[in-house]
Protein backbone atom coordinates (compact mmCIF):
# COMPACT_ATOMS: atom_id res chain seq x y z
CA UNK A 1 0.00 0.00 0.00
CA UNK A 2 1.09 3.44 -0.29
CA UNK A 3 1.95 5.90 2.42
CA UNK A 4 -1.50 7.05 2.61
CA UNK A 5 -4.31 5.89 3.89
CA UNK A 6 -8.25 7.30 4.79
CA UNK A 7 -9.75 5.64 8.03
CA UNK A 8 -12.87 6.52 10.04
CA UNK A 9 -13.80 6.00 13.02
CA UNK A 10 -16.63 7.58 15.31
CA UNK A 11 -17.53 9.58 12.70
CA UNK A 12 -14.64 10.94 11.95
CA UNK A 13 -12.79 10.22 8.87
CA UNK A 14 -8.65 11.07 8.70
CA UNK A 15 -6.45 10.35 5.87
CA UNK A 16 -3.31 9.35 7.47
CA UNK A 17 0.41 9.25 6.28
CA UNK A 18 2.33 6.55 7.85
CA UNK A 19 4.56 5.91 9.82
CA UNK A 20 4.18 9.02 11.88
CA UNK A 21 0.40 8.91 11.69
CA UNK A 22 0.18 5.57 13.80
CA UNK A 23 -0.12 8.24 16.35
CA UNK A 24 -2.20 10.82 14.67
CA UNK A 25 -1.90 14.30 15.83
CA UNK A 26 -4.87 15.84 16.99
CA UNK A 27 -6.79 13.01 16.74
CA UNK A 28 -8.22 11.91 20.30
CA UNK A 29 -7.61 9.00 22.15
CA UNK A 30 -11.07 6.61 21.62
CA UNK A 31 -9.98 7.19 17.85
CA UNK A 32 -6.15 5.77 17.91
CA UNK A 33 -7.67 3.22 20.00
CA UNK A 34 -9.72 2.40 16.70
CA UNK A 35 -7.39 2.27 14.68
CA UNK A 36 -5.14 0.19 16.51
CA UNK A 37 -7.92 -2.52 17.01
CA UNK A 38 -7.57 -3.88 13.36
CA UNK A 39 -11.60 -4.55 14.05
CA UNK A 40 -11.90 -4.48 10.18
CA UNK A 41 -10.07 -7.50 10.22
CA UNK A 42 -13.54 -9.10 11.16
CA UNK A 43 -15.74 -6.95 9.50
CA UNK A 44 -18.63 -8.06 7.07
CA UNK A 45 -17.01 -8.46 3.65
CA UNK A 46 -13.38 -8.21 5.11
CA UNK A 47 -11.79 -11.19 3.27
CA UNK A 48 -12.34 -8.59 0.09
CA UNK A 49 -9.77 -6.54 2.01
CA UNK A 50 -7.46 -9.63 2.59
CA UNK A 51 -4.53 -8.22 0.72
CA UNK A 52 -5.00 -4.90 2.26
CA UNK A 53 -5.42 -6.22 5.39
CA UNK A 54 -2.30 -8.22 5.56
CA UNK A 55 0.21 -5.07 3.93
CA UNK A 56 -1.65 -3.09 7.40
CA UNK A 57 -0.76 -5.50 9.72
CA UNK A 58 3.06 -5.66 8.12
CA UNK A 59 3.10 -2.13 8.41
CA UNK A 60 1.93 -2.10 12.45
CA UNK A 61 4.44 -4.85 12.84
CA UNK A 62 7.46 -2.21 11.22
CA UNK A 63 6.62 0.94 12.48
CA UNK A 64 5.15 0.40 16.01
CA UNK A 65 8.03 -1.10 17.70
CA UNK A 66 7.30 -2.63 21.45
CA UNK A 67 6.37 -0.21 24.11
CA UNK A 68 6.17 2.73 22.09
CA UNK A 69 3.21 4.54 21.12
CA UNK A 70 -0.90 3.91 21.71
CA UNK A 71 -1.72 1.08 20.20
CA UNK A 72 1.15 -0.56 23.25
CA UNK A 73 -1.35 -0.07 25.81
CA UNK A 74 -3.08 -2.52 27.14
CA UNK A 75 -6.59 -1.96 26.11
CA UNK A 76 -6.19 -1.90 22.18
CA UNK A 77 -3.24 -4.65 22.78
CA UNK A 78 -5.97 -6.91 24.06
CA UNK A 79 -8.90 -6.46 21.12
CA UNK A 80 -5.97 -6.41 18.17
CA UNK A 81 -4.81 -9.44 19.72
CA UNK A 82 -8.07 -11.32 19.60
CA UNK A 83 -8.88 -9.76 16.02
CA UNK A 84 -5.56 -10.93 14.52
CA UNK A 85 -6.23 -14.42 15.95
CA UNK A 86 -9.71 -14.54 14.70
CA UNK A 87 -8.21 -13.22 11.69
CA UNK A 88 -5.70 -16.16 11.07
CA UNK A 89 -8.01 -18.62 12.94
CA UNK A 90 -10.77 -17.80 9.38
CA UNK A 91 -8.32 -19.39 7.27
CA UNK A 92 -5.78 -16.88 6.13
CA UNK A 93 -2.02 -18.03 7.23
CA UNK A 94 -0.62 -15.50 9.70
CA UNK A 95 2.87 -16.60 8.56
CA UNK A 96 6.54 -16.28 10.85
CA UNK A 97 6.70 -12.58 11.37
CA UNK A 98 3.22 -12.01 12.24
CA UNK A 99 2.70 -15.29 15.02
CA UNK A 100 5.82 -13.75 16.26
CA UNK A 101 4.48 -10.04 16.67
CA UNK A 102 1.75 -11.61 18.32
CA UNK A 103 3.50 -14.04 20.54
CA UNK A 104 5.70 -10.50 21.96
CA UNK A 105 2.53 -8.61 22.05
CA UNK A 106 0.60 -10.79 24.62
CA UNK A 107 3.90 -11.45 26.32
CA UNK A 108 4.00 -7.76 27.02
CA UNK A 109 0.24 -7.75 27.77
CA UNK A 110 0.37 -10.27 30.52
CA UNK A 111 3.15 -8.29 32.43
CA UNK A 112 0.14 -4.98 32.25
CA UNK A 113 -2.84 -6.57 33.18
CA UNK A 114 -5.29 -3.23 33.82
CA UNK A 115 -5.85 -4.12 37.69
CA UNK A 116 -5.95 -0.24 38.11
CA UNK A 117 -8.78 -0.37 36.09
CA UNK A 118 -10.71 -3.31 36.25
CA UNK A 119 -13.72 -3.37 34.81
CA UNK A 120 -14.46 -4.60 30.91
CA UNK A 121 -10.69 -3.73 30.61
CA UNK A 122 -9.18 -6.65 32.59
CA UNK A 123 -12.04 -8.45 31.52
CA UNK A 124 -10.52 -8.09 27.47
CA UNK A 125 -6.89 -8.30 28.65
CA UNK A 126 -8.19 -12.04 30.16
CA UNK A 127 -10.06 -12.66 27.07
CA UNK A 128 -6.96 -11.99 25.02
CA UNK A 129 -4.75 -14.21 27.11
CA UNK A 130 -7.44 -17.28 26.95
CA UNK A 131 -7.53 -16.54 22.85
CA UNK A 132 -3.58 -16.74 22.88
CA UNK A 133 -3.39 -19.59 25.04
CA UNK A 134 -5.38 -21.13 22.30
CA UNK A 135 -3.85 -20.36 19.33
CA UNK A 136 -0.53 -21.17 20.00
CA UNK A 137 0.66 -24.19 21.13
CA UNK A 138 3.65 -25.40 24.25
CA UNK A 139 3.88 -24.42 28.04
CA UNK A 140 4.47 -21.00 27.91
CA UNK A 141 0.75 -20.59 25.88
CA UNK A 142 -0.43 -22.96 28.35
CA UNK A 143 0.55 -20.76 30.98
CA UNK A 144 -1.38 -17.90 29.12
CA UNK A 145 -4.52 -19.88 28.98
CA UNK A 146 -4.56 -21.06 32.46
CA UNK A 147 -4.21 -17.46 33.55
CA UNK A 148 -6.96 -16.07 31.38
CA UNK A 149 -9.21 -18.23 32.09
CA UNK A 150 -8.45 -18.27 35.85
CA UNK A 151 -9.16 -14.66 35.24
CA UNK A 152 -12.21 -15.06 33.19
CA UNK A 153 -13.36 -17.31 36.26
CA UNK A 154 -13.52 -14.56 38.58
CA UNK A 155 -14.93 -11.57 36.62
CA UNK A 156 -17.44 -13.07 35.60
CA UNK A 157 -19.28 -13.66 38.56
CA UNK A 158 -17.98 -10.32 39.69
CA UNK A 159 -19.33 -8.47 36.82
CA UNK A 160 -22.49 -10.38 35.60
CA UNK A 161 -24.92 -9.43 38.26
CA UNK A 162 -28.50 -11.95 39.06
CA UNK A 163 -30.66 -10.32 36.70
CA UNK A 164 -27.57 -11.00 34.12
CA UNK A 165 -26.57 -7.02 33.93
CA UNK A 166 -22.89 -6.27 33.10
CA UNK A 167 -22.19 -4.19 36.36
CA UNK A 168 -21.08 -0.88 34.73
CA UNK A 169 -24.67 -1.00 34.06
CA UNK A 170 -24.20 0.46 30.50
CA UNK A 171 -26.40 -1.23 27.55
CA UNK A 172 -23.65 -0.60 25.27
CA UNK A 173 -20.88 -1.74 27.27
CA UNK A 174 -23.39 -4.99 28.11
CA UNK A 175 -23.96 -5.89 24.07
CA UNK A 176 -19.82 -5.38 24.17
CA UNK A 177 -19.53 -8.00 27.36
CA UNK A 178 -21.71 -10.66 25.64
CA UNK A 179 -20.01 -10.38 22.53
CA UNK A 180 -16.71 -11.66 24.20
CA UNK A 181 -18.56 -14.22 26.00
CA UNK A 182 -19.94 -15.35 23.10
CA UNK A 183 -16.17 -15.12 21.54
CA UNK A 184 -14.61 -17.01 24.10
CA UNK A 185 -17.72 -19.96 23.74
CA UNK A 186 -16.79 -19.57 20.16
CA UNK A 187 -12.45 -20.11 20.53
CA UNK A 188 -13.15 -23.10 22.83
CA UNK A 189 -15.53 -24.81 20.23
CA UNK A 190 -12.99 -24.65 17.79
CA UNK A 191 -10.38 -25.46 19.70
CA UNK A 192 -12.12 -28.39 21.23
CA UNK A 193 -11.96 -27.29 24.61
CA UNK A 194 -14.42 -28.28 27.39
CA UNK A 195 -16.79 -24.88 27.56
CA UNK A 196 -17.29 -23.83 31.31
CA UNK A 197 -20.51 -24.28 31.95
CA UNK A 198 -21.26 -21.38 33.79
CA UNK A 199 -20.34 -19.48 30.22
CA UNK A 200 -23.43 -21.17 28.33
CA UNK A 201 -25.72 -20.65 31.40
CA UNK A 202 -24.58 -16.57 31.78
CA UNK A 203 -24.79 -15.78 28.04
CA UNK A 204 -28.78 -16.34 28.16
CA UNK A 205 -29.39 -14.17 32.04
CA UNK A 206 -27.33 -11.54 29.48
CA UNK A 207 -29.32 -11.73 26.79
CA UNK A 208 -32.15 -11.13 29.09
CA UNK A 209 -31.08 -7.86 30.24
CA UNK A 210 -29.79 -6.59 26.84
CA UNK A 211 -33.39 -7.14 25.38
CA UNK A 212 -35.33 -5.67 28.20
CA UNK A 213 -32.90 -2.37 27.72
CA UNK A 214 -33.51 -2.39 23.87
CA UNK A 215 -36.26 -0.30 22.00
CA UNK A 216 -38.90 -1.81 19.78
CA UNK A 217 -36.75 -0.17 17.19
CA UNK A 218 -33.75 -3.04 18.09
CA UNK A 219 -31.26 -0.16 19.95
CA UNK A 220 -30.32 0.18 23.27
CA UNK A 221 -31.36 2.64 25.65
CA UNK A 222 -29.50 6.11 26.41
CA UNK A 223 -28.41 5.22 30.08
CA UNK A 224 -24.89 5.52 31.36
CA UNK A 225 -22.43 5.46 28.48
CA UNK A 226 -24.28 4.46 25.74
CA UNK A 227 -24.54 5.03 21.49
CA UNK A 228 -25.05 3.28 18.56
CA UNK A 229 -22.73 2.04 16.36
CA UNK A 230 -20.10 0.77 18.71
CA UNK A 231 -21.60 -2.78 20.00
CA UNK A 232 -23.30 -5.14 18.31
CA UNK A 233 -26.90 -5.10 17.94
CA UNK A 234 -29.17 -7.40 19.87
CA UNK A 235 -30.03 -8.70 16.72
CA UNK A 236 -26.65 -9.83 15.50
CA UNK A 237 -25.61 -11.08 18.89
CA UNK A 238 -28.66 -13.26 18.52
CA UNK A 239 -27.15 -14.18 15.14
CA UNK A 240 -24.11 -14.95 16.84
CA UNK A 241 -25.19 -16.75 19.47
CA UNK A 242 -27.71 -19.41 17.93
CA UNK A 243 -24.59 -20.37 15.14
CA UNK A 244 -23.15 -21.07 18.76
CA UNK A 245 -26.34 -23.27 19.87
CA UNK A 246 -26.12 -20.68 22.86
CA UNK A 247 -29.87 -20.52 23.96
CA UNK A 248 -31.22 -16.98 23.88
CA UNK A 249 -34.37 -16.62 26.44
CA UNK A 250 -36.80 -14.24 26.02
CA UNK A 251 -38.21 -11.82 29.29
CA UNK A 252 -41.92 -11.71 30.16
CA UNK A 253 -43.48 -8.41 29.39
CA UNK A 254 -41.96 -6.63 32.82
CA UNK A 255 -38.43 -6.77 33.54
CA UNK A 256 -37.70 -6.94 37.06
CA UNK A 257 -35.09 -4.97 38.41
CA UNK A 258 -33.52 -7.55 41.11
CA UNK A 259 -29.55 -6.54 40.71
CA UNK A 260 -29.24 -3.74 38.22
CA UNK A 261 -32.20 -1.20 39.00
CA UNK A 262 -33.59 -1.04 35.45
CA UNK A 263 -36.99 -1.48 34.47
CA UNK A 264 -38.84 -2.30 31.55
CA UNK A 265 -42.79 -1.62 31.43
CA UNK A 266 -45.23 -2.44 28.45
CA UNK A 267 -48.53 -1.50 27.64
CA UNK A 268 -50.07 -1.99 24.18
CA UNK A 269 -47.94 -0.18 21.40
CA UNK A 270 -46.13 1.87 24.65
CA UNK A 271 -42.46 0.75 26.14
CA UNK A 272 -40.86 2.40 28.88
CA UNK A 273 -37.35 1.86 30.10
CA UNK A 274 -37.06 3.76 33.66
CA UNK A 275 -34.00 3.60 35.76
CA UNK A 276 -33.59 3.12 39.52
CA UNK A 277 -30.46 1.89 39.76
CA UNK A 278 -26.93 3.41 41.13
CA UNK A 279 -24.73 5.06 38.96
CA UNK A 280 -22.38 2.10 39.08
CA UNK A 281 -19.70 -0.13 41.12
CA UNK A 282 -18.97 1.67 43.88
CA UNK A 283 -15.19 1.68 42.77
CA UNK A 284 -15.85 1.77 39.00
CA UNK A 285 -18.75 4.41 37.86
CA UNK A 286 -16.35 5.50 35.05
CA UNK A 287 -19.22 5.01 32.41
CA UNK A 288 -21.96 6.43 35.03
CA UNK A 289 -24.08 9.53 34.16
CA UNK A 290 -26.13 11.61 36.95
CA UNK A 291 -29.28 9.97 35.01
CA UNK A 292 -31.26 8.98 38.54
CA UNK A 293 -34.58 8.62 37.73
CA UNK A 294 -34.31 8.94 34.52
CA UNK A 295 -36.65 7.04 31.68
CA UNK A 296 -37.44 6.71 28.01
CA UNK A 297 -40.33 5.96 26.36
CA UNK A 298 -40.89 4.09 22.84
CA UNK A 299 -45.18 4.17 21.02
CA UNK A 300 -45.43 2.11 17.47
CA UNK A 301 -41.74 1.09 17.82
CA UNK A 302 -40.76 5.00 17.24
CA UNK A 303 -38.60 6.52 20.07
CA UNK A 304 -40.64 9.65 21.56
CA UNK A 305 -38.83 10.49 24.57
CA UNK A 306 -34.55 9.91 25.19
CA UNK A 307 -31.82 10.49 26.77
CA UNK A 308 -29.43 12.65 24.87
CA UNK A 309 -26.53 9.72 24.50
CA UNK A 310 -22.78 9.98 24.51
CA UNK A 311 -20.21 11.27 21.61
CA UNK A 312 -17.41 11.84 23.23
CA UNK A 313 -14.89 10.88 25.59
CA UNK A 314 -12.35 13.10 25.60
CA UNK A 315 -12.81 15.69 28.51
CA UNK A 316 -14.57 18.74 28.20
CA UNK A 317 -17.81 21.08 28.40
CA UNK A 318 -19.81 18.50 26.17
CA UNK A 319 -18.64 15.26 27.90
CA UNK A 320 -19.79 16.85 31.35
CA UNK A 321 -23.04 18.46 29.59
CA UNK A 322 -23.40 15.02 28.34
CA UNK A 323 -22.80 12.97 31.62
CA UNK A 324 -24.76 15.64 33.47
CA UNK A 325 -28.74 15.12 34.74
CA UNK A 326 -30.19 18.39 32.52
CA UNK A 327 -28.96 15.62 29.34
CA UNK A 328 -31.37 13.52 31.05
CA UNK A 329 -35.33 12.96 31.54
CA UNK A 330 -35.42 13.88 35.22
CA UNK A 331 -35.50 16.68 37.72
CA UNK A 332 -32.27 18.64 38.40
CA UNK A 333 -32.35 20.62 41.69
CA UNK A 334 -30.52 24.19 41.73
CA UNK A 335 -28.51 23.59 38.97
CA UNK A 336 -26.51 20.71 40.50
CA UNK A 337 -26.36 17.07 38.79
CA UNK A 338 -27.83 14.49 41.08
CA UNK A 339 -24.56 13.04 41.22
CA UNK A 340 -21.19 14.53 40.95
CA UNK A 341 -19.84 13.34 37.78
CA UNK A 342 -16.13 15.36 37.10
CA UNK A 343 -13.65 14.84 34.40
CA UNK A 344 -14.23 12.20 31.72
CA UNK A 345 -15.05 9.27 33.79
CA UNK A 346 -14.86 10.31 37.54
CA UNK A 347 -17.91 10.28 40.17
CA UNK A 348 -17.53 12.26 43.25
CA UNK A 349 -20.91 12.11 45.50
CA UNK A 350 -23.40 9.79 44.32
CA UNK A 351 -26.87 9.48 44.31
CA UNK A 352 -28.42 6.72 46.24
CA UNK A 353 -31.47 5.21 44.49
CA UNK A 354 -34.53 3.19 46.58
CA UNK A 355 -37.25 1.10 44.35
CA UNK A 356 -40.15 1.91 46.37
CA UNK A 357 -42.98 0.11 44.56
CA UNK A 358 -43.21 -2.31 41.88
CA UNK A 359 -42.95 -2.57 38.82
CA UNK A 360 -46.78 -3.85 38.44
CA UNK A 361 -46.49 -5.28 35.18
CA UNK A 362 -51.14 -5.18 35.62
CA UNK A 363 -51.18 -1.53 37.16
CA UNK A 364 -47.91 -0.66 34.65
CA UNK A 365 -46.71 1.20 38.14
CA UNK A 366 -43.51 1.84 39.31
CA UNK A 367 -42.09 4.03 42.00
CA UNK A 368 -38.44 5.14 43.20
CA UNK A 369 -36.43 7.78 45.05
CA UNK A 370 -32.85 8.89 45.38
CA UNK A 371 -31.06 11.25 47.40
CA UNK A 372 -28.57 13.01 44.87
CA UNK A 373 -30.01 16.58 46.46
CA UNK A 374 -29.50 14.99 50.08
CA UNK A 375 -26.32 17.44 50.83
CA UNK A 376 -28.33 20.99 49.90
CA UNK A 377 -30.40 22.71 52.49
CA UNK A 378 -33.36 21.05 53.48
CA UNK A 379 -32.00 17.45 52.48
CA UNK A 380 -34.29 17.26 49.35
CA UNK A 381 -35.32 14.00 47.81
CA UNK A 382 -36.66 13.42 44.61
CA UNK A 383 -38.97 10.82 44.18
CA UNK A 384 -41.11 9.62 40.64
CA UNK A 385 -43.63 7.13 40.33
CA UNK A 386 -44.30 6.30 36.71
CA UNK A 387 -48.20 4.55 35.78
CA UNK A 388 -48.30 3.51 32.35
CA UNK A 389 -51.34 2.41 30.59
CA UNK A 390 -52.65 1.26 27.05
CA UNK A 391 -53.31 4.93 26.02
CA UNK A 392 -51.31 7.06 28.45
CA UNK A 393 -48.14 7.26 31.09
CA UNK A 394 -48.90 9.74 34.31
CA UNK A 395 -45.57 10.90 36.00
CA UNK A 396 -45.85 11.87 39.66
CA UNK A 397 -42.98 13.49 40.34
CA UNK A 398 -42.28 14.74 44.17
CA UNK A 399 -39.51 16.97 45.90
CA UNK A 400 -39.25 16.32 49.40
CA UNK A 401 -37.14 18.70 51.83
CA UNK A 402 -37.66 22.34 53.03
CA UNK A 403 -36.41 25.75 52.20
CA UNK A 404 -36.10 27.57 49.02
CA UNK A 405 -35.21 25.68 46.14
CA UNK A 406 -35.03 25.98 42.07
CA UNK A 407 -36.58 22.51 40.20
CA UNK A 408 -36.36 21.80 36.83
CA UNK A 409 -37.90 18.95 35.01
CA UNK A 410 -36.74 17.76 31.46
CA UNK A 411 -38.16 15.90 28.78
CA UNK A 412 -36.09 15.02 25.60
CA UNK A 413 -37.77 14.50 22.23
CA UNK A 414 -36.25 11.89 19.59
CA UNK A 415 -35.44 14.51 16.62
CA UNK A 416 -38.40 12.50 14.56
CA UNK A 417 -41.24 14.38 16.66
CA UNK A 418 -42.11 18.22 16.49
CA UNK A 419 -43.83 19.65 19.84
CA UNK A 420 -46.04 22.69 19.61
CA UNK A 421 -47.72 24.66 22.51
CA UNK A 422 -51.63 24.49 22.10
CA UNK A 423 -52.14 25.83 25.93
CA UNK A 424 -50.58 27.14 28.37
CA UNK A 425 -50.30 23.29 30.56
CA UNK A 426 -50.70 21.38 26.97
CA UNK A 427 -48.39 20.94 24.12
CA UNK A 428 -48.87 18.34 20.94
CA UNK A 429 -46.37 15.96 20.00
CA UNK A 430 -46.42 14.81 16.30
CA UNK A 431 -44.41 12.63 14.76
CA UNK A 432 -42.45 13.52 11.68
CA UNK A 433 -44.94 11.90 9.09
CA UNK A 434 -47.95 12.88 11.61
CA UNK A 435 -48.93 9.02 11.58
CA UNK A 436 -48.74 9.77 15.10
CA UNK A 437 -49.96 12.43 17.63
CA UNK A 438 -50.18 12.61 21.29
CA UNK A 439 -50.82 14.87 24.15
CA UNK A 440 -48.52 16.23 27.06
CA UNK A 441 -50.13 17.73 29.71
CA UNK A 442 -47.80 19.59 32.36
CA UNK A 443 -48.78 21.29 35.57
CA UNK A 444 -48.74 25.30 36.23
CA UNK A 445 -47.09 25.24 39.18
CA UNK A 446 -43.71 25.24 36.70
CA UNK A 447 -43.19 27.39 34.01
CA UNK A 448 -42.58 25.08 30.64
CA UNK A 449 -39.97 26.23 28.09
CA UNK A 450 -39.90 24.83 25.01
CA UNK A 451 -35.74 24.87 23.83
CA UNK A 452 -33.63 23.41 20.72
CA UNK A 453 -31.54 20.54 22.03
CA UNK A 454 -28.96 18.40 20.53
CA UNK A 455 -28.98 14.04 20.50
CA UNK A 456 -26.30 12.40 20.20
CA UNK A 457 -26.54 8.58 18.79
CA UNK A 458 -23.39 7.92 17.46
CA UNK A 459 -19.62 9.21 18.83
CA UNK A 460 -19.28 12.05 16.72
CA UNK A 461 -22.97 12.56 15.59
CA UNK A 462 -25.24 15.34 16.78
CA UNK A 463 -28.47 15.85 15.79
CA UNK A 464 -30.73 18.48 16.74
CA UNK A 465 -34.02 17.89 18.76
CA UNK A 466 -36.29 19.79 20.98
CA UNK A 467 -36.66 19.57 24.82
CA UNK A 468 -39.53 20.88 27.17
CA UNK A 469 -37.78 22.40 30.51
CA UNK A 470 -40.43 22.77 33.44
CA UNK A 471 -38.83 25.48 36.18
CA UNK A 472 -40.39 26.20 39.24
CA UNK A 473 -38.59 28.31 41.64
CA UNK A 474 -40.32 28.27 45.62
CA UNK A 475 -40.55 26.76 48.60
CA UNK A 476 -40.55 22.69 48.85
CA UNK A 477 -41.94 20.27 49.62
CA UNK A 478 -43.31 19.99 45.73
CA UNK A 479 -45.51 17.59 44.15
CA UNK A 480 -46.53 18.23 39.96
CA UNK A 481 -47.72 15.66 37.46
CA UNK A 482 -47.14 15.17 34.10
CA UNK A 483 -49.07 13.50 31.25
CA UNK A 484 -49.07 12.16 27.58
CA UNK A 485 -52.27 10.36 26.56
CA UNK A 486 -52.42 8.86 22.55
CA UNK A 487 -54.63 7.08 21.52
CA UNK A 488 -53.94 3.00 21.59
Amino acid sequence: MSGNAKFRFLNEERQLRFPEDWQAPGASRLWLYNLHYFEDLCAIGSSARRAWHTQLMQRWIAENPPRRGVGWESYPLSLRIVNWIKWAMDGNPPGDELCASLATQVRYLRRRLEYHLLGNHLFSNAKALVFAGAFFSGPEAAGWFDQGMRLIDKLLGEQVLADGAHFELSPMYHALALEDLLDLINIGSACGMAVPANWRDTAPRMFDWLRAMCHPDGGIAFFNDAALGLAPTLCELKRYAADLGVPVVARGRASLPAASGYVRMEAGAAVLIADCAAIGPDYLPAHGHADSLSFELSLQSRRVLVNSGTSIYAGGPLRQAQRGTAAHNTLRLDGRDSSDVWAEFRVARRARTQLELGPDPLQGLLQASHDGYRHLSGAARHRRRWQLGLDELNIFDSVEGKGYHRVECFLHFHPDWSVRMQAADCYIVRSADAALVFELSVDPKLGWYLEEDAWYPEFGRKVTNVRLRGDYQGRLPLQFETRLTWRG
